[in-house]
């Protein structure tokens, strides 16, 4: 169980993109306290949970209500999740300066920062494929375990923002866009292959 815990609580970081999310939070928060920021990282926490739960358990339901493939929406999903992470391994901005005074907890920190396009896609795929409750129950903690570890990370902004500089937190995210990159050829190859291969 531990290792496919620990297997899947890595796969939920690499889509949360934590560092990614950190200098997007931190663009998004200029004028904040360090009590401020601090709140919010909890709150975006705990949407990320909510939001992937739901996802992750619904995932059967939405595919029997559109009547689409688990393999088709794996090559959709992992599509899109390329395209974001691309962008991100380029350095591309993806915090909007205008209207930085509305509340930036559910959008665009929760959705689709943290839990973007591609992360949707993953979660209803990784849903459909665990039909058993203990793998369920296993991959509802490693969601909750990574959304932990993004509020943690977000939390400790303002120590972050001081030691790595821009410049870090922008290594860090072109990084973690590579991993992400990785992880979406990996879904898109797995649903070709279940395609061509029934």
């Amino acid at each position: 169980m531990l290792p496919a815990l620990f297997s899947l609580y890595l796969k939920m970081l690499v889509l949360y993109s934590p560092f990614f999310v950190l200098s997007c939070f931190i663009g998004l928060t200029p004028g904040y306290t360090t009590k401020e920021r601090k709140k919010l990282a909890w709150k975006v926490a705990f949407g990320t949970l909510i939001a992937s739960v739901l996802l992750y358990l619904f995932g059967q339901t939405i595919f029997d209500v559109f009547g689409i493939t688990a393999d088709a929406f794996r090559i959709g999903a992992g599509s899109v999740l390329f395209i974001s992470a691309l962008g991100m391994a380029q350095g591309k901005s993806a915090v909007q300066t205008d209207n930085l005074n509305q509340d930036v907890t559910i959008v665009p920190l929760t959705i689709p920062l943290t839990v973007g396009p591609g992360t949707i896609g993953a979660l209803l795929v990784m849903g459909v494929s665990h039909p058993h409750w203990d793998d369920k129950l296993v991959a509802v903690i490693s969601i909750a375990l990574a959304s932990v570890t993004v509020g943690f990370v977000l939390f400790l902004s303002h120590g972050f923002e001081r030691v790595l500089g821009e410049k870090g937190l922008q290594i860090l995210s072109r990084l973690m866009g590579l991993f992400v990159c990785a992880l979406a050829a990996q879904i898109i190859f797995t649903g070709v292959r279940g395609y061509l291969v029934p």
